[in-house]
């Protein structure tokens, strides 16, 4: 078995006076004091970054933060995989501790994204649907104009998952937006990719998480109760033509994470998931079981996914208000649901949540994902 033994988190949101290196550090070092341990006694770190090489042209980045806080002469690998390049890190460490090859490592995303010349994120210019025009916010525009034609899904349930993202994020003070907006205010917004408007994409911002995961022994050591029952890392079906109405992998990702973690859908008390535009909420709802295909949009609107509904559904105001480092978004949705479980989650605290699930998608090939990851955490 594996436990999360310590969590920390920085703000999200524009850093501009700090650092990469600053910034990852903080993060780590709060995850480490949180576990109670030193930072000589973690075994392995496993960083994200999915940008600065590109940015920066800094490359081994996890060695350079590490170093820096006397994690040294230890495994550190550097992992990029899109936007689950942090869930993509825990999948590593999770599965390298329950093969016996460590009793306890790091796990870290850090990403700095608000710098002068950064361009719209894509899959990449070597990518012809790209070269075609196909960039993200045009992938999820096409899949919210055929939800609402095949499921009826209204503008106002697409605007009701911001104004209900904004409102969890005035309660985490890590969150990048504090401000709350109407339905109506979601709406009027500029049109970035018809029908979605500025407010429904999430924002691009500097961040970091970690967290310290480790084996049952250290477990009990330091009295740590949150345990991860499964991770699972897929890739992409790449079917054609593709159900821009009915994620498959997301779907089947999820049903894995579940059956590898002994539970149903019907078990989970809190969600984290990938919510880069209002539509991408909706579908990850319907292909978690949350609620039946096409339903997502009145799921929504019904108030079942808010603090205080039926499942509450980021809390913690997920991509669109918390913000999205896109490196760092994994291993974040990871200390939210940990807090949740942890019952420290503050004025956002789900009340008696015991299981959780934490879903990530990173990157677009031949209109599907190119990476997704679900885990499941419980107390």
């Amino acid at each position: 078995m594996v436990y999360v033994l310590g969590i920390g988190i920085t703000p999200f949101g524009r850093l501009t006076d700090r650092t990469i290196d600053q910034i990852g550090k903080e993060a780590a070092i709060a995850a480490i004091r949180d576990a109670g341990i030193a930072p000589a006694e973690i075994e392995a770190g496993f960083v994200a970054n999915a940008l600065g090489s590109m940015l920066f042209g800094d490359t081994t980045i996890g060695q350079t933060i590490l170093s820096g806080i006397n994690i040294r002469g230890v495994p550190v690998l550097n992992v990029e995989n899109a936007c689950t390049s942090g869930s993509s890190a825990l999948w590593l460490a999770w599965n390298a501790i329950r093969a016996g090859q460590m009793d306890m490592a790091l796990v870290m995303g850090v990403e700095k994204m608000c710098v002068p010349g950064f361009g719209l994120i894509n899959s990449g210019r070597s990518e012809i649907d790209t070269q075609l025009g196909l960039v993200t916010p045009a992938s999820f525009a096409m899949r919210a104009m055929r939800h609402m034609h095949e499921f009826g899904t209204t503008r106002a349930q697409m605007a009701a998952v911001v104004e209900k993202s904004r409102r969890h994020g005035r309660a985490n003070p890590y969150a990048m937006f504090q401000k709350e907006e109407s339905v109506a205010d979601v709406l009027a917004a500029p049109v970035v990719a018809a029908p979605l408007t500025r407010s429904e994409c999430c924002p691009i911002a500097d961040g970091a998480a970690a967290i310290v995961i480790g084996s049952a022994k250290m477990a009990r050591r330091l009295g740590a109760g949150v345990r991860i029952d499964s991770v699972v890392l897929r890739s992409g079906l790449y079917e054609n033509p593709m159900d821009l109405a009915r994620w498959k992998t997301d779907q089947q990702t999820c049903a894995l994470a579940y059956e590898q973690a002994g539970i149903g859908p019907e078990a989970i008390h809190v969600v984290e998931c990938h919510d880069a535009f209002s539509i991408a909420e909706i579908l990850h709802c319907e292909a978690m079981g949350l609620c039946a295909p096409g339903e997502g949009g009145p799921f929504v609107e019904s108030g079942a996914t808010s603090l205080g509904g039926r499942i509450p559904v980021n809390v913690s105001g997920g991509l669109l208000s918390r913000g999205h480092p896109v490196a760092a978004t994994g291993v974040a949705q990871i200390v939210e649901v940990a807090a949740q479980l942890r019952g420290s989650a503050a004025g956002r605290q789900v009340e008696n949540a015991r299981v959780g699930v934490a879903q990530c998608m990173g990157g677009d090939l031949a209109g599907d994902t190119k990476s997704c990851t679900v885990a499941v955490l419980s107390r």
